[in-house]
């Protein structure tokens, strides 16, 4: 087959591109995109009210479009471009195609790769904020802060992590997939967030039951399934690492959604579905820094630890510190995610073998990467107890930018537009809000009418008015 006239095989396959990374490199984006949509787009549908079914996906699908739009922007640049500050990069656009088709800061792969692969991170990252402030924000106010947020909050930790300039990613800290950037920054901005835009209605906080348990599990389905292009796709390249991340996060996952129902049952009585969607998701947080610089009976601790310690300060710490039981977290984010994010980055520092370190860094680095647990065993005292000071150095870092940018972007964006819904809306819901409705059931609030609807089954006994008093 004939080259089309003015290109070269080098402009399509250079040399230093890897066309099975590459694509690997797409298929995990794409893998991490649908955690979001249509995943977490049809967990937030589904686990809310029925009234506020339509509102929470939106949310979610909004802060996937605007962030992808933001990000090619000047978000990718200020995460991975050149240094403004020690913490921040320039703001340039990153849609040039000259720059697009060069190769990338690291791997054999394409910047447009790498800017695709980065997205679909950030993305998540701000629909995992959502869930804490599902069913009552107002979703003009949500509109300005998802912009506002990637700009001024994610592209700080991004920066100072994951780009090889950053400060704390010089110092050696260890985020293998996003505990640090991604989860315990929504766990932290989302409580944050909570806080300032208030809880919901008082009937919706005291009685808030998913209006499709099924339709939930498929969204939580779809996010434990990608969960292989998000700790698989971090090597950017096909290698051994990859692989094991992947086993490691699937191993630690179900240990953790199997403890998580263990503690149900022993403590309540019954296992929870709902339950075991979230031992699955604190199994998939905590390993995410680790996956795959630990080795698998590190993976399965780590899988125990999570589905127990996130459990009790959701189940018992929960109800007794005042700050917890005060801001209405709708999905529980801070247990899930900034609790599960911290005790994996702390589990981490504790864990990492020094031999799959250098794997996945690529470097010959004695100093550095050395788990607690190694240096101990290998008389690296020092090395391994540096290393646990900078994973808990990067944990209060994290925590302390997101506190502050979150509550400057909520107290500024309060000034101008109402972060909370009016009472009319929290009472009405998605009708109110979007004219729309997740579900037109002739049961609900209808008069039954047996033109319309075969009693076969007996549906009569559902009828709103009893056909005496109908008459």
């Amino acid at each position: 087959m004939e080259l089309p006239v003015n290109l070269r095989p080098d402009q399509a396959s250079p040399e230093w591109l890897s066309k099975g990374d590459n694509a690997w490199q797409l298929t995990a984006a794409t893998l991490v995109g649908m955690q979001s949509v249509p995943g977490l787009v049809i967990l937030y549908g589904s686990i809310v009210k029925k009234k506020w079914a339509v509102n929470s996906a939106f949310m979610a699908l909004y802060a996937f479009a605007a962030v992808l739009v933001c990000w090619v922007g000047w978000g990718y640049q200020m995460s991975f471009g050149d240094e403004l500050f020690k913490f921040l990069g320039w703001p340039h656009v990153a849609m040039n195609q000259e720059y697009l088709l060069k190769q990338t800061f690291v791997g054999y792969l394409p910047n447009a790769t790498m800017v695709y692969f980065q997205f679909v991170f950030a993305a998540i990252t701000l629909i995992l904020i959502a869930g804490a402030l599902l069913g009552r924000m107002n979703f003009h106010a949500w509109m300005l802060f998802v912009p506002l947020w990637l700009t001024f909050s994610y592209t700080i930790t991004c920066y100072s992590i994951w780009n090889p300039h950053g400060w704390l990613a010089k110092m050696g800290v260890i985020d293998y997939s996003g505990g640090f950037v991604i989860h315990l920054s929504s766990g932290v901005a989302g409580f944050t967030a909570a806080y300032w835009v208030g809880p919901r209605a008082t009937n919706d906080r005291e009685r808030f039951p998913p209006n499709n348990i099924l339709l939930m599990l498929a969204g939580a389905g779809l996010l434990w399934m990608g969960w292989t292009g998000f700790n698989g796709g971090d090597p950017y390249m096909v290698s051994t690492d990859a692989s094991l991340a992947v086993l490691n996060t699937h191993v630690c996952t179900a240990t953790s959604l199997l403890t998580w129902l263990l503690l149900d049952i022993v403590f309540f009585g019954k296992p929870s579905v709902i339950g075991a969607t979230q031992g699955m998701i604190t199994g998939l947080v905590c390993i995410t820094p680790a996956a795959g610089v630990v080795q698998g009976w590190a993976a399965m601790i780590m899988g125990v630890l999570s589905g127990s310690i996130p459990w009790y300060t959701m189940m018992v710490l929960h109800k007794k510190i005042s700050i917890l039981k005060h801001v209405d977290d709708t999905m529980a984010v801070f247990h899930t995610h900034a609790v599960a994010g911290s005790l994996g980055g702390i589990l981490t520092g504790f864990f990492s073998n020094p031999k799959l370190c250098r794997i996945f860094y690529l470097v010959d680095d004695w100093q550095h990467y050395i788990g607690l647990a190694y240096g101990l065993k290998t008389g690296q005292f020092k090395a391994g107890f540096k290393q646990m000071g900078i994973q808990i150095l990067g944990i209060l870092f994290v925590i302390v930018v997101n506190v502050i940018t979150t509550s400057i972007i909520c107290f500024l964006l309060g000034r101008f537009i109402p972060l909370r819904l009016n009472e009319d809306e929290l009472q009405i819901g998605d009708d109110a809000i979007h004219g729309e409705e997740a579900y037109a059931l002739w049961g609900d609030g209808e008069k039954y009418d047996g033109s319309k609807h075969n009693s076969v089954y007996g549906l009569e006994e559902f009828a709103q008015v009893p056909p005496k008093a109908e008459a």
